[in-house]
């Protein structure tokens, strides 16, 4: 189990890190909330990863995400969409339309027969299409991650929720709740809402092919069930979608 190289997403919420052999399977891997120095906490983690799988100071290191500039250790810096594609790809051996759900911002990349972007759309302007938008407004309800499936499978329909912007979407909630609206079919109405923005974001590019998610979003599964709805399109969440990211990093240095 040698380690041929590693990669690291600093990204706005979760700093994660990969190593992997020459084949590209992750052998160990770090996530951790980000923190304010990028370089220091990169120092610590590479520290932490290798500890569960040891490796060379002289093998080749990867960064990409929100912080990879601020990354000194890092042999090569590389943009997020050409990392996260390159880690889909490698993954399905498949063209298609990747999205990348994180945090702070939502990526749509439409991805070639030889893994290349043909094209891509971004929303980082405004946290209503991307993970803190549920982030806000769940804890608003006082609904946790690990509730979110329960809830919405109670819902008989979903609560309509029409702001496109986080802050005003909150005030709707709240009167929502005020009106009496069943909690159930307000967490499944802040889903849907979440899936129509971000399926507005996909619809940007020409080409619909199959649909793969990734980012720590991909995890909740009533967002995959409604992307599925609102598109009518099947969705694959990629095996761990919040690595996908520092596995194109790791890749693209070996």
């Amino acid at each position: 189990m040698k380690v041929a190289s590693a990669g690291i997403d600093a990204g706005s919420t979760v700093w994660k890190a990969v190593a992997i052999n020459s084949e590209g399977e992750i052998l160990a891997q770090v996530l951790e909330p980000t923190e304010t120095r990028i370089d220091e906490q990169t120092q610590k983690g590479l520290d932490a990863l290798k500890k569960k799988i040891p490796f060379n100071e002289g093998t080749p290191v990867g960064a990409t995400g929100y912080g990879r500039k601020l990354i000194s250790s890092a042999q090569k810096n590389l943009t997020e969409i050409s990392c996260h594609a390159r880690g889909c790809f490698h993954r399905v051996k498949s063209q298609g339309l990747l999205i990348d759900i994180g945090g702070q911002d939502t990526k749509a990349i439409r991805i070639g027969q030889d893994g290349s972007v043909l094209d891509f759309a971004m929303n980082e302007k405004c946290a209503a299409g991307t993970g803190r938008f549920l982030e806000v407004i769940l804890k608003r309800l006082g609904v946790s991650f690990d509730q979110v499936d329960l809830y919405a499978s109670r819902a008989r329909r979903a609560a309509s929720i029409s702001s496109t912007c986080t802050v005003f979407a909150e005030s709707e909630v709240i009167s929502l709740i005020s009106e009496g609206a069943p909690l159930e079919e307000i967490v499944l109405g802040i889903h849907t809402s979440l899936a129509k923005r971000i399926s507005a974001l996909a619809m940007r590019l020409a080409t619909w092919e199959k649909i793969y998610l990734s980012g720590g979003v991909a995890k909740n599964p009533v967002l995959v069930r409604a992307l599925a709805e609102v598109t009518g399109k099947k969705i694959e969440v990629l095996r761990d979608p919040q690595l996908i990211g520092a596995l194109g990093a790791a890749l693209s240095v070996l």
